[in-house]
């Protein structure tokens, strides 16, 4: 009986576009960008910062006076080009981390999901990389699946594209049309 009245819902709905979900929250993940962005320059600045300043000393020459040179027990001198090179690398990957993250996060965190006409197929609305932009996808119904029902995902929905390395995130706040969205895309797909 519940299927008969979802397939009927979709009927009705096939004949025009209809919003499923929509949840708008650019202005965060330009944000997100823009800190990330940030943090991508910091990290390049310490790098080239560490691997022009931090050169070893240069070994002191045996004077007459006792014991070695001025500056030999500096321990933020180091000895060995090891310690500038791995310092270098380490700031280079934290730095090119964070960039990947902001480039990532908001082209997985979906703003608009709109079934299109005739039901077949839907268009996902997407933040751009950095948070700047936006960018739509366009696939077909049979290759959408719900991870999880929109009652037992605490924060946000998974949703797996077909084709695609990682799940898209739906917030559960922004479903517009529940019924019509769980026999849809929020529908589980094995593929």
């Amino acid at each position: 009986m519940a299927a008969r009245a979802a397939l009927e819902v979709a009927a009705a709905a096939a004949a025009r576009d209809v919003v499923l979900y929509e949840h708008d929250r650019s202005r965060f993940f330009r944000l997100v960008g823009l800190f990330c962005a940030g943090q991508g320059l910091f990290w390049a600045y310490l790098a080239h910062f560490a691997f022009t300043a931090l050169r070893p000393a240069p070994d002191p020459d045996p004077g007459p006076g006792p014991g070695p040179g001025p500056g030999h027990d500096d321990p933020l001198r180091p000895r060995d080009n090891k310690w500038r090179f791995a310092f270098t690398a380490s700031c280079l990957t934290v730095g090119s981390l964070t960039v990947a993250a902001g480039w990532l996060l908001p082209l997985r965190s979906v703003q608009r999901v709109t079934l299109l006409r005739g039901g077949a197929a839907v268009a996902l609305s997407t933040p751009g990389p950095l948070g700047l932009g936006r960018r739509s996808l366009t696939v077909p119904l049979r290759d959408v699946s719900g991870r999880a029902h929109r009652s037992q995902a605490a924060a946000a929905v998974p949703v797996k594209l077909r084709g695609r390395p990682f799940f898209f995130l739906l917030d559960t706040g922004g479903i517009r049309e529940p019924r019509l969205f769980d026999v849809t895309v929020g529908a589980f797909r094995g593929f």
